[in-house]
């Protein structure tokens, strides 16, 4: 059985994830980030695409220092061009590098998946975190990398915080980004949950494929 997949995002009020020249801005509440730091905590691993990576420097774990207790960083970099020095790539917690077949970089990380040939196998890549024993995994982005599990139908947990602010730009990052449709007439899903969180609203979907 593969992973549950739960992404998770905080878009603006008129549905960005950053400026157009990906200047990161602060969306979440103070409530919001609570919820976010206790709810990776449940998860055996956290995701996010290489954009992120390059964009943000994420350390992705939440306890400076405690190995055990972090989750498993997952990074997808179809062309290899995560750095290393990426903090992603530190000893606080395990690394696991989704990358092509036939991208020849290697990186200091605790396992290198190479799947697909012309875009990242997800299918492929999910089978072989089962092996490892992972059972869940929280998607925290960017909007590409959102948009390809929504592409492969493997979304089972949506749930996005908007913020009480305007961006704008028509070219900023959005939660389902690229080009076209993501699905002929789109994806629809079940709301399953509306939250107040501070100045600002929590919404749960559940897609259906």
């Amino acid at each position: 059985m593969r992973p549950f997949i739960h992404v998770n995002c905080a878009m603006s009020a008129d549905g960005k994830l950053a400026g157009d020249d990906r200047t990161q801005v602060r969306i979440s509440s103070d409530e919001d980030k609570t919820r976010v730091k206790t709810m990776r905590k449940k998860y055996d691993a956290i995701l996010v695409g290489v954009g992120t990576v390059i964009a943000d420097n994420p350390h992705l774990t939440f306890k400076d220092g405690d190995y055990d207790t972090n989750p498993i960083r997952i990074v997808l970099d179809p062309h290899g061009r995560t750095p290393e020095d990426a903090l992603v790539l530190d000893e606080r917690a395990p690394t696991v590098m989704v990358t092509l077949e036939d991208c020849d970089v290697e990186w200091d990380c605790e396992e290198i998946i190479r799947a697909g040939k012309d875009e990242i196998d997800l299918d492929a890549v999910l089978e072989e975190l089962a092996d490892f024993g992972i059972e869940n995994v929280l998607v925290e982005g960017g909007g590409r990398t959102i948009a390809s599990f929504f592409r492969a139908g493997l979304v089972d947990r949506y749930s996005v915080f908007i913020g009480s602010l305007v961006i704008g730009g028509s070219n900023a990052p959005t939660p389902c980004d690229g080009d076209g449709w993501v699905r002929e007439s789109g994806i629809k899903m079940d709301l399953e949950d509306c939250e107040v969180l501070g100045n600002g609203a929590l919404l749960t979907f559940k897609p259906r494929f």
